[in-house]
């Protein structure tokens, strides 16, 4: 079993889940990375985390299978010995109007985004109990605190991550496990890259502090929620917006 601490991370591959991976490493811990893609689309990451003198291992898992995600968090405690740390932050959109969304837009993106985070805190938190030790982070978003035309699914699956995060907390706090929702508003990435100089104006009108929020704003968010400096925090909802939903 490694000394190190181990941080489970879904949707890791790239984006925030790469960031946040990256930041847990730079706090010597030990990172199980689970996702969709395949393991080719992860290895800038697994190579920054491995010259942290951390162990990183590459999950390829389907979150929204109840049955794959048992097999992956059982093979990740073979491997590592225990898992610490679990942030959910595996998430995909399919953004159209009600009036033209059908189930099949529904069904996936709550599969994915809400019952991936179900299915990773029901097979981890039984290993979490046992040790009397966990800390699980779920990546939500401001769009599920104030809802947004043309994201039913997504708001409504990220309002889901809200309620299942203070009823974990209720549910496993007496184990030392505790639970907390980071709310990402407005993040540069390379979808906000392409937006034109009109809309990027448009979006920093909704931000008080005007600009776009980096991966790395979220990835310091997880960072202080699994920390020690966070024992006594959870089933709280972080928002790192800007300001954006105030």
């Amino acid at each position: 079993m490694t000394d190190h601490k181990v941080a489970l991370i879904t949707g890791a591959g790239r984006g925030i889940g790469a960031t946040i991976a990256r930041t847990l490493a730079k706090e010597k811990m030990d990172i199980a990375i689970v996702d969709y893609a395949s393991a080719e689309t992860a290895e800038e990451t697994l190579q920054a985390i491995a010259e942290e003198g951390v162990s990183a291992r590459y999950y390829q898992c389907d979150v929204s299978d109840f049955a794959a995600t048992k097999a992956a968090v059982d093979q990740i405690v073979k491997d590592f010995g225990k898992v610490d740390v679990l942030v959910n932050n595996a998430g995909i959109t399919a953004d159209k109007l009600i009036m033209r969304m059908d189930e099949a837009d529904w069904d996936r993106v709550l599969s994915i985004n809400l019952k991936g985070c179900f299915n990773m805190i029901k097979h981890v938190t039984p290993y979490m109990m046992r040790k009397r030790y966990g800390r699980i982070v779920s990546i939500s978003s401001v769009v599920g605190l104030m809802g947004n035309a043309g994201q039913a699914n997504y708001a409504a699956s990220k309002a889901g991550i809200v309620g299942l995060t203070k009823t974990v907390a209720k549910e496993f706090g007496a184990r030392n496990i505790t639970a907390n929702a980071v709310a990402p508003g407005f993040i540069k990435t390379a979808m906000t890259d392409a937006l034109s100089e009109e809309q990027k104006q448009a979006m920093y009108k909704l931000i008080p502090l005007g600009c776009l929020g980096e991966t790395q704003d979220i990835a310091n968010a997880v960072k202080f929620l699994v920390s020690d400096d966070a024992r006594y925090i959870t089933g709280v909802v972080l928002k790192v917006d800007g300001g954006m939903y105030i």
